[in-house]
């Protein structure tokens, strides 16, 4: 007698079958979009950083956050690890052997910052089967709506850089994620953590700025001097300060990893070190989503699977009547 195990096996194996040679032609990947000439973002710029984390405080302040604790032995503090859905940026720290220099892989350290990256194909937004998580044609800012969303924390699985953080302690459940501060534009504002960034690490602006200046930067002498921009690079006042040169990666990150970002990131550590994720040049919306659009085009796998399931049980029956005939 054919066990359960083997009839599920048998209809799985024939599912997979059937889907594969009918999706097969069409599970190509979709082009990807290419970056608004008007999307804005930030630079980061770690060697640049001096930890202070007024960028920190002053986006928990605009965004009328919550003070968040890692545990209750912390209570007396806002001390967040992480990005979660009551804190939306955050300032780490790589460490390595006796910290003695700043910016030095060995025996060194340096300061990266995490938040939303604003991808120019993000995954969240192709993962959300209601459209709470949307980005803008012309800021490319991802935005999520807390009145459509209903909370199943798709975008939290499919975000390659964890940024979406659903809130359990929420009565109605929602997600927490940065948005750029689009609600201070209607004033004149910009992101507030680059409005009160002392040195300009963070740096606000259209990506197009933003990506001239890290190459700029990178391309530096290490050592030297030169001038750099704080606050909004593209429209806002010149408050530029001269220092020094650090010894930069050759390396823009975001300018290309997941089909590129709009929160860019440079500085003088490997960024693998700083934990951010090594990403093909291919955004993983671009491929899932010619993988669903060919499984469920034209009810494919619905009907594979019905198929296989009307294979699997016709054979298990004639066997199972092959069996009784013997008897």
């Amino acid at each position: 007698m054919t066990s359960r195990r083997d009839f599920l096996r048998g209809t799985l194996a024939g599912t997979g079958a059937v889907a594969a040679a009918a999706v097969a032609p069409r599970a190509e990947a979709r082009p990807m979009p290419e970056r608004s000439p008007d999307a804005v973002g930030l630079l980061f710029d770690g060697t640049l950083c001096i930890g202070c984390k007024a960028c920190v405080s002053a986006c928990k302040e605009v965004n009328d956050l919550p003070l968040d604790y890692n545990s209750p032995v912390d209570a007396l503090w806002d001390t967040p690890l992480d990005t979660t859905a009551r804190t939306f940026n955050v300032i780490k720290v790589y460490k390595d052997g006796d910290l003695s220099q700043k910016d030095s892989v060995e025996n060194g350290y340096a300061f990266t910052k995490a938040s939303c990256y604003h991808c120019v194909d993000p995954s969240c937004v192709s993962a959300c089967p209601v459209s709470a998580m949307t980005k803008d044609k012309v800021t490319g800012i991802v935005e999520y709506d807390a009145n459509i969303c209903i909370g199943c924390r798709y975008c939290v699985a499919a975000c390659p850089f964890g940024i979406p953080k659903y809130d359990y302690d929420s009565p109605t459940g929602a997600i927490g994620k940065c948005e750029l501060c689009r609600h201070r534009t209607e004033d004149g504002q910009y992101a507030a953590c680059a409005e009160v960034c002392p040195t300009g690490a963070t740096l606000f602006g259209k990506v197009g700025d933003l990506l001239e200046e890290a190459r700029r930067r990178v391309a530096l002498e290490p050592g030297g001097t030169t001038v750099y921009p704080r606050g909004d690079i593209t429209n806002g006042p010149d408050q530029s300060w001269e220092g020094p040169v650090a010894n930069y990666q050759q390396h823009i990150y975001g300018e290309h990893e997941g089909g590129g970002t709009q929160v860019l990131h440079i500085g003088a550590i490997p960024h693998q070190k700083l934990g951010l994720p090594a990403l093909p040049e291919y955004s993983y919306a671009s491929r899932s989503e010619g993988l669903q659009h060919g499984l469920y085009s034209g009810l494919v796998l619905p009907l594979a699977l019905f198929g296989a399931m009307t294979w699997a049980a016709r054979r298990n029956s004639r066997h199972d009547d092959e069996e009784g005939g013997e008897k």
